[in-house]
């Protein structure tokens, strides 16, 4: 396994539609691997193939001991409202409060290629959420209203410097999050 550089913000791949993974192969199992270790060496709870450089509709979530790997991943119900404060390992240092859905339930190919159904409320709602996005090129900070994505962006243009390639490269699980980051927020 390998940690993998994380693209940041103002890299193109962020932006783009995943492509459906049509059978779940030893390279796309290494990859999802690949992808645990960095985010568990970012110290986020989800982390997309965008975020990595890749176009495969693939996220891989961690929540509460609880670690999914999902390929194709769908919403197919939602339920409630709930407000959570939001960041991404691809926008470092950033955070916003997002509403989103307080329940979702997802389909998706597991590991093996699959079926599999995750529910989850709270933390592993929003995860689940953010991460779909990424798939699909959206961000978190998307969703902020004009005046406070604007301000988002301007705390980003101050963070941006410290990633010169466009890609965030993680030395282990040694590397600190930043001020103001808890235990709660998505990434």
């Amino acid at each position: 396994m390998a940690i993998l550089p994380i693209s940041v913000l103002g890299q193109p791949i962020l932006r783009q539609e995943t492509v459906p993974v049509e059978v779940v192969t030893d390279e796309l199992r290494a990859l999802a691997d690949d992808m645990i270790e960095t985010m568990r060496a970012a110290e986020g709870v989800g982390l997309a193939a965008p975020q990595v450089g890749r176009t495969e509709r693939l996220a891989v979530v961690e929540v509460d001991g609880q670690l999914f790997t999902l390929f194709n991943p769908e919403i197919v119900a939602r339920q409630a409202k709930i407000k959570w404060e939001e960041g991404c390992l691809s926008i470092p240092d950033v955070y916003g409060w997002i509403e989103r859905s307080e329940y979702v339930k997802v389909r998706a190919m597991g590991r093996d290629g699959e079926p599999v159904e995750v529910e989850g409320t709270g933390l592993l709602a929003v995860c689940l959420q953010h991460e779909i996005d990424h798939l699909h090129g959206k961000l978190f900070i998307d969703h902020l209203s004009f005046l406070k994505r604007r301000a988002a962006l301007a705390v980003w243009e101050e963070e941006r410097g410290k990633y010169p390639d466009g890609l965030r490269v993680l030395a282990g699980r040694s590397e600190e999050r930043g001020e103001g980051a808890n235990s709660e927020d998505v990434k």
